[in-house]
């Protein structure tokens, strides 16, 4: 385990998280979050440099609460308890006779009320003041913190929220003003990440919590497919469920039958073309019985499914399916492919210790038509 540092955001931006440097941490989260799909284009230049994420999540989440603040920020219902002289909700018996309160007059009731201190205005300023230890520039660490006060001072005084707490706190249709400003502090809290340094929150590192990180990972890619490729072109789908074709099954097989769920899907409307990528988050290859190194089967007759299984039922991009298992490494390159049955299968990596126009290149090239000519230096594209 490592821990979240409360120190400034030089030490964060130049450390690692294992061998994966932070700032390409920070860089997939900034891809996979709902604010780069909301503000895509306000954060397209901030990728060529992620050591400033962190100053223009800061400045996109001061900017939304400043917004709000002006507007007035939003009330929600809120559980409270008190003793109060008269009854007020559901009174609370149990406490009502322990402190013998009818004797003084009083009753425990059981109550809510309209107020300001709600889960997302207690996480907002929550993420106001963790990131204001993240910027570089001393005056909007100054701001957020300012901000942080204010919301204290108008009644958002409780405890910060976790996130299943937040999950039950929805944004109807009288206060879509807020989505912007819950999603940057969302990806702001997301920031504060950990370093190598001891610090107050233990948080996991990704080389040992593989299904954090192939999650992060694959919530990063379709995040960037959906922002980078034209929606006029492509339709980018991420947590597609597929069903398997079948034509007769005994009484519980389908209880039993595992499911099949693609993590991003791309269409190419220009050329009929369907791509359905599969991410991991282990190395690619691994020592073979014969060899120093081969493919992980298990990850070749996944993504062989996901492709074939759809293929003869009416669906025309689904009859010439391209796969791809897709894969972060450090330092170095994969790029193969084969044809089986008409389907091409490819094998790719993206180096996440290579800077961040490398790792959008990366990313860009995956969607290129692979084509079966190979030259002295390398496979050719469309």
């Amino acid at each position: 385990m490592v821990s979240a540092d409360a120190g400034v955001s030089e030490t964060a931006a130049a450390g690692f998280i294992g061998r994966i440097p932070v700032r390409n941490i920070w860089l997939l989260m900034l891809y996979a979050s709902d604010l780069f799909r909301t503000a895509g284009r306000t954060l397209v230049d901030v990728e060529h440099n992620p050591d400033e994420i962190a100053d223009l999540v800061a400045e996109l989440l001061a900017q939304a609460v400043e917004k709000r603040q002006r507007r007035q920020m939003s009330l929600g219902y809120c559980p409270r308890s008190a003793d109060l002289s008269r009854v007020r909700g559901r009174i609370d018996v149990l406490r009502t006779e322990r402190r013998q309160l009818l004797a003084r007059g009083a009753v425990a009731c059981r109550f809510v009320e309209l107020s300001v201190d709600t889960p997302r205005n207690r996480f907002v300023r929550g993420a106001l003041e963790a990131v204001a230890r993240l910027v570089a520039r001393p005056e909007l660490r100054h701001r957020c913190r300012r901000l942080a006060a204010d919301m204290q001072a108008l009644g958002v005084a409780g405890a910060m929220p976790s996130r299943a707490e937040l999950s039950a706190d929805r944004i109807g249709r009288h206060d879509t003003a807020d989505r912007e400003m819950l999603a940057a502090a969302m990806l702001a809290m997301d920031l504060v990440l950990p370093t190598e340094r001891a610090g107050p929150r233990p948080l996991p590192m990704p080389d040992r919590e593989e299904q954090w990180a192939r999650r992060l990972f694959e919530r990063a890619v379709g995040g960037f497919y959906k922002i980078f490729l034209p929606p006029e072109r492509w339709r980018v789908r991420t947590g597609g469920a597929l069903d398997w074709p079948i034509d007769w099954w005994t009484e519980g097989a389908r209880e039993i039958l595992p499911g099949m769920q693609t993590d991003v899907m791309l269409d190419d409307a220009l050329v009929d073309r369907r791509i359905v990528i599969d991410t991991k988050f282990t190395g690619m290859v691994t020592a073979g019985w014969r060899r120093e190194a081969t493919l992980r089967s298990a990850y070749l007759y996944q993504i062989y499914a996901y492709i074939r299984s759809q293929a003869g039922r009416g669906d025309p991009l689904a009859d010439k399916a391209e796969g791809l298992l897709l894969h972060p490494v450090i330092g170095e390159t994969i790029d193969e492919a084969i044809s089986v049955h008409g389907h091409l299968i490819r094998f790719a990596t993206v180096d996440l210790a290579a800077d961040s126009g490398t790792i959008r290149r990366q990313l860009l090239k995956l969607s290129l038509q692979f084509r079966n000519e190979t030259s002295a230096d390398g496979p050719s594209y469309a």
